[in-house]
């Protein structure tokens, strides 16, 4: 019998550590006092070594159900190594029109992953930045416990 419970647990520490190994980069920021100053951006770097593969970007927002909006207004300033940069404008809905809550969450705290770019090819090796600013009209959003990015190789 307990030869067997050490081959179940070794098959389940393989498949576990074959997890997260088409994800290039993964980073959450949490916000204090629950709240998304615009003047304060969530900022990541991430170090791109292979320019050949595609990737799929994404984001997540965990947010409790006291958040005032619907929406979610996005600037994501992304700068390449070479110090170009590019600036992306997007919304996402977080809830639909009668306030249900997109995502999954428990109690008052909801989560959600938005896709925000799919098939990319990093066309140079280094440091990339990315900052994303909430546009929403209130310079401190309420409601936000954190923001993420996410960063995996196409398969």
């Amino acid at each position: 019998m307990k030869k067997s419970n050490l081959t179940i647990a070794f098959l389940i520490l393989c498949l576990l550590s074959g997890c997260g190994r088409n994800t290039l980069f993964s980073d959450t920021k949490a916000m204090p006092d629950e709240k998304w100053n615009m003047y304060s951006p969530a900022s990541f770097n991430c170090n791109v070594t292979d320019t050949l593969g595609s990737y799929d970007v994404s984001f997540s927002i965990r947010t409790t159900t006291d958040y005032p909006y619907r929406n979610l207004f996005l600037f994501v300033l992304t700068s390449f190594p070479s110090g170009t940069s590019v600036t992306d404008t997007i919304q996402y809905a977080l809830a639909d029109e009668k306030g249900k809550w997109y995502g999954k969450g428990v109690g008052d705290i909801r989560e959600m992953t938005m896709h925000f770019k799919t098939n990319v090819f990093f066309p140079e090796k280094g440091e990339y930045h990315f900052r994303v600013i909430q546009g929403m009209r209130d310079t401190s959003l309420n409601g936000v416990y954190d923001f993420g990015m996410k960063i995996k190789k196409r398969k």
